[in-house]
């Protein structure tokens, strides 16, 4: 018999990405390589600043190197690659700086619209910098003038990428090594809107009128930098944003911005109140459609509905001179108002993955 839910769930369990995962093992192996200690932990700064301790399954030579492993603990988030071993293979160069390959069950980015170019091995950028800042700083500490080759994999990664978007967005072999924060937070539902809902509350009770809504980390820098508002002021949606636009009927504020990637906000403009891959996605005819309303050539929408990602069809417009992104920002506002209450000036902005906004829409009052 299945035991009984507690009628007092405990809270859910954060853990950590495939990036912090692949920052522990390749320190490990390369501290392996330059002070000749193996350890079964080690220790870590994420993005933000926090330290964290990592266990390690292995740190040992590897055929002209060194390797170590670890395995990926994503909290009580339902991740695929939970539980997976993670492992780096580090080699010592002549050639100063840190490169990045493939390792067994990682990627590689066959074609173009992502953050990373044809070619390379789908390590996606603050993985990347967090790895070089930590293997930098070992070096320093050990007067090492060399670098590294890094080759970063994970144990049945080719099978694991089938249940992932990876081939479909053209990253073969394998998965891909991600994070922005090094946590993974738990995808709950229930737990994630109330804790939008408590934002919202939050911001009106210290006397916040302009909240800016935002997908994620790199909406949320773009819009503390465009509007300097103070972290109590931004609300982290992620793709709840339906939860926002409903609590606002009970709660309103004079001003909200919102904020995300360009295909996100793109599923908005389409009518999703959910955003996640699992619940909506992207229509690159529908964008194409409404290039088309603002003066894309019949080329340049078949060239659209071609592409790869929405981020690449942006791209082919702008190059068009085609303001797709005012226009996706603009149908989003649309949609949304019929949520939000009248009192509520609404305002979208579209951010690319630099955090470069490429769209916006503002209702003037």
């Amino acid at each position: 018999m299945r035991d009984e839910t507690p009628e007092q769930p405990a809270p859910l369990r954060s853990g950590y990405t495939t990036g912090s995962c692949a920052t522990a093992t390749s320190l490990a192996a390369a501290r392996l390589l330059l002070a000749g200690s193996a350890s079964d932990a080690v220790e870590i700064v994420l993005p933000k600043g926090k330290q964290v301790l990592m266990r390690l399954e292995f740190c040992r030579l590897f055929e002209e190197g060194a390797e170590a492993g670890t395995l990926k603990d994503a909290g009580d988030d339902p991740d695929v690659t939970h539980g997976a071993l993670v492992f780096a293979r580090v080699r010592l160069s002549a050639e100063p700086g840190v490169r990045f390959h493939a390792g067994p069950g990682v990627g590689t980015v066959t074609k173009p619209g992502l953050t990373l170019a044809v070619g390379e091995p789908a390590i996606n950028p603050v993985p990347r910098q967090m790895m070089t800042a930590h293997l930098t700083q070992l070096a320093a500490e050990h007067a090492y003038a060399g670098g590294f080759e890094v080759a970063i994999g994970v144990e049945n990664g080719e099978a694991l990428a089938l249940k992932t978007m990876n081939p479909r967005l053209g990253i073969l072999g394998g998965l891909s090594i991600l994070g922005t924060s090094g946590i993974v937070r738990p995808f709950s539902c229930a737990a994630y809107i109330a804790s939008i809902n408590q934002g919202i509350d939050v911001a009106r009770a210290n006397g916040f009128q302009h909240l800016a809504a935002c997908t994620g980390n790199a909406s949320e820098d773009t819009m503390r930098a465009y509007y300097n508002l103070p972290d109590t002021a931004l609300v982290e949606m992620g793709d709840f944003v339906g939860a926002v636009l409903k609590h606002l009927r009970k709660a309103p504020v004079e001003k909200l911005s919102l904020c995300g990637g360009f295909g996100k906000i793109s599923k908005l403009a389409a009518g999703h109140m959910d955003l996640h891959s699992r619940h909506s996605s992207i229509n690159l005819a529908q964008l194409a459609g409404w290039a088309g309303e603002i003066g894309a050539s019949a080329e340049l929408q078949q060239a659209m509905c071609a592409a790869n990602t929405s981020q690449q069809a942006l791209v082919l417009a702008s190059a068009a001179g085609v303001k797709l992104g005012d226009a996706v920002c603009a149908h989003a506002l649309a949609f949304a108002r019929k949520t939000v209450p009248a009192q509520v000036q609404l305002e979208v902005f579209a951010i690319d993955r630099q955090g470069k906004i490429v769209g916006m829409a503002v209702e003037q009052r």
